[in-house]
């Protein structure tokens, strides 16, 4: 196991200034800490910046400091920017019963910025509830909530994760539907690549609904997770690559019987031609589990290549 992990990093380089930045100080009240850089107008509260933008196209700098604050978009595309990337910090608040940033305008990006402490009745408290349209998130941390982005269905539209972390997010308790750290509906899309998941605490990391997927260069460390179930879900089948990743599973599993699951729930996205390759995985030592990389349940012929597994697992099983 030490060996495995010594040969790849964990985190992504580029997102290391997010965890080892110093912590800034909370934001003052008498501040006005969003500025749309376009018309440079400063406003005290988020959704003051984003209704200012209202249809348009913006961008909004968003202070160092500790925001007790959320916003829903409803139109324009809007880049919500950290000024000092990993120092804003959106805290514990939610609009709409759903997350600190409710996006369903024309589309989005989200640079630099960390959510934290996101909890809801439901359940879902999220950083980021996707409803339609574009996103793009680079550098960003999203941990300790109940989950991490969450999103509606929008089969025209691409959700794009670069060079970001999750970290101690999902759950599966209260008799509730279980969260995930990323739970995508039936997007069309979704890219995610050099970026981190670790010490999950229930559900997936990674569950997605969209039709096809690139899933590439990231890291899936589930050594501190508790009762967590699969790596990468794709519950309803997708086309698309799984490359060059590195999963690493966890001693305290809730299922532990795959590291990729193909169409557990339904065949509503075909799976034919679906590329797994030059990925590496390793299960704790000494506990005897039988693990599949890839538990199939299309009934399509995947691509499967070579991918570097440890003992206990086995390439491919059909369920």
């Amino acid at each position: 196991m030490i060996q495995t992990l010594l040969r790849r990093p964990l985190l992504p380089l580029l997102a290391l200034p997010l965890l080892l930045a110093p912590m800034p100080l909370p934001a003052q009240s008498g501040d006005a800490p969003y500025v749309v850089t376009e018309s440079g107008r400063a406003f005290g509260r988020l959704q003051q910046a984003v209704d200012a933008i209202g249809e348009g196209q913006g961008t909004i700098r968003i202070a160092p400091g500790y925001h007790r604050d959320c916003a829903v978009q409803t139109a324009g595309h809007i880049a919500f920017v950290a000024a000092e990337p990993g120092r804003s910090i959106f805290d514990g608040v939610t609009c709409e019963g759903k997350a600190a940033l409710v996006l369903r305008g024309g589309g989005a990006r989200i640079d630099g910025i960390v959510f934290q402490n996101m909890r809801v009745p439901d359940g879902n408290g999220a950083g980021i509830r996707l409803e339609q349209g574009d996103l793009t998130i680079v550098n960003s941390l999203f941990r300790g909530s109940e989950e991490g982005i969450l999103t509606a269905d929008d089969p025209q539209s691409t959700l794009t994760i670069e060079r970001s972390t999750f970290s101690r997010l999902g759950r599966c308790d209260r008799g509730l539907s279980c969260a995930h750290s990323v739970y995508t509906g039936a997007y069309g899309r979704v890219v995610v690549t050099h970026s981190r998941f670790e010490k999950g605490t229930g559900g997936h990391y990674l569950k997605v609904r969209a039709a096809q997927v690139d899933i590439r260069d990231n890291s899936f460390d589930d050594t501190q997770g508790t009762a967590t179930n699969y790596m990468i879900d794709l519950p309803a089948g997708a086309t698309g690559r799984i490359a060059d990743n590195l999963f690493v599973q966890g001693r305290d599993k809730e299922n532990y019987s795959a590291i990729i699951a193909v169409a557990a729930e339904a065949r509503d996205n075909p799976s034919r031609g679906l590329s797994i390759e030059g990925n590496r995985a390793s299960l704790p030592e000494g506990l005897g589990r039988n693990v599949a990389f890839v538990a199939d349940w299309s009934g399509e012929p995947l691509a499967i290549g070579a991918n570097d597994l440890g003992p206990g697992l086995k390439r491919y099983e059909k369920r």
